[in-house]
C-alpha cells in the first residue's frame, strides 16, 4: 500500500509533499540525502507532519498532486487539522 506525506522544515519555513510506497525507507532516504541534489537534501531538519496510508499507489498519486497544486501553507496546516479534509481527498479520488 500508498502513502501520501508531508515533511516540514522549521529551518525552511517550508512543506516537501511526497508520495511512495514504503514510507520508511523513504523517509531514510531523505534522512540520509540518498538524492544529494533534490529540494530536502537543504535542511537537516525535516520531520513528518503528516501522513495519508493505506491507499492505491494512483491514488497517491493524485492526492499528491493535489495537495502540490494548491500551493498553500494554509490548506496543508488544515490537512492536518481537519481529518475530515483527508477523508474527503480519499473519497474523491477513490472514484
Amino acid at each position: 500500500m500508498a502513502s501520501v506525506y508531508i515533511l516540514s522544515s522549521k529551518k525552511l519555513n517550508k512543506f516537501y509533499i511526497g508520495s511512495c510506497l514504503d514510507l520508511e525507507e523513504r523517509l531514510i532516504e531523505h534522512r540520509n540525502k540518498k538524492f544529494a541534489n533534490s529540494f530536502t537534501s537543504v535542511a537537516d531538519d525535516w520531520e513528518l507532519f503528516l501522513e495519508i496510508s493505506e491507499l492505491e499507489g494512483s491514488i497517491a498519486r493524485k492526492i499528491e498532486n493535489h495537495v502540490k497544486s494548491m500551493k498553500s501553507k494554509k490548506y496543508i496546516e488544515n490537512l492536518k487539522k481537519y481529518p475530515e479534509m483527508r477523508s474527503k481527498l480519499i473519497s474523491n479520488f477513490s472514484v
